[in-house]
């Protein structure tokens, strides 16, 4: 298997999965999106030294970036959940 075509296999792979994890219910499994992202970067950063798409370069950039705050976030720096969550009162509660 050519190299480009492993370089647009793991980012057909990696890119979604990690789009996918990012929007799950869990935590737990949230949290693994940046990391599954990250490892899709270099080749994002591969095909675009291969076709010089600026544009690209830019948005490679972006998500990295965007990445790199997740691994920060979920990772590097977790903070415990707040106490606050929503409450949901039943109708006949109503203040008169």
């Amino acid at each position: 298997m050519p190299s480009d075509q492993i370089v647009q296999f793991a980012i057909a792979i990696l890119g979604p999965a990690a789009i996918w994890l990012s929007q799950s219910r869990s935590m737990s499994v949230q949290r693994w999106a940046c990391i599954v992202a990250l490892v899709s970067q270099p080749f994002w950063f591969w095909a675009v030294m291969e076709s010089g798409q600026w544009g690209v370069a830019v948005v490679a950039c972006a998500c990295a970036l965007a990445w790199l705050r997740g691994l920060w976030v979920h990772w590097l720096a977790p903070r415990p959940p707040s106490a606050v969550g929503t409450l949901a009162l039943p109708p006949e509660s109503r203040l008169k």
